[in-house]
């Protein structure tokens, strides 16, 4: 087995939400192999409340977590990243700082909990449906064989990854 630790990096636009239950769920599951950053392209200064109390209500730390630009990461000194996974469609087609070294990179889209308004148990579900969404998906994600798997296929593992249940990103295969 290899003490190696990987950084990953979970993007979004406002960092409020998927972004940052992607970095606390992969933090908490990822048993010190990884260390789990998030960040956003605009991001709103401040983690949204539920995001919050959804990952204490399933006993996931919520210390340390906050919303930050994504420009924190591709600065001289910032952490290299080994992985960087897009969890929102705006922030997947912008146009990303250039990231140090030759991170991996996918798209793992999912419903804004965050963009739900009333009533107050239809926020709460969205909330509960996207930490399943990244728990599954971050899931699969550890259960790779990442220091013997070669790059195309671990690229081709990655995205289908970002297309298990719950994906906004549809489908271009022709039938």
């Amino acid at each position: 087995m290899s003490d190696r630790v990987y950084n990953v990096l979970f993007l979004c636009t406002g960092n409020s939400a998927r972004s940052i239950l992607g970095e606390a769920i992969l933090n908490h599951v990822g048993q010190g192999r990884f260390k789990a950053f998030s960040a956003g392209s605009t991001p709103k200064g401040a983690v949204h409340p539920m995001t919050l109390e959804t990952l204490m209500k399933v006993g996931i730390p919520t210390e340390g977590l906050r919303s930050k630009a994504w420009e924190e990461f591709a600065v001289p000194g910032a952490p290299k990243m080994d992985f960087i996974f897009t969890v929102c469609d705006n922030a997947a087609g912008e146009a990303c700082p250039i990231w140090p070294g030759q991170p991996m990179t996918a798209h793992w889209g999912i419903e804004d909990p965050a963009a739900v308004q009333d009533p107050e148990f239809k926020q709460r579900a969205a909330f509960e449906d996207a930490l399943r969404y990244l728990r599954n998906r971050i899931g699969a994600f550890t259960n790779l064989p990442l220091a013997s798997i070669d790059r195309m296929a671990l690229n081709s593992k990655l995205e289908a990854i970002g297309g298990m249940d719950g994906t906004t990103t549809k489908s271009s295969k022709v039938a």
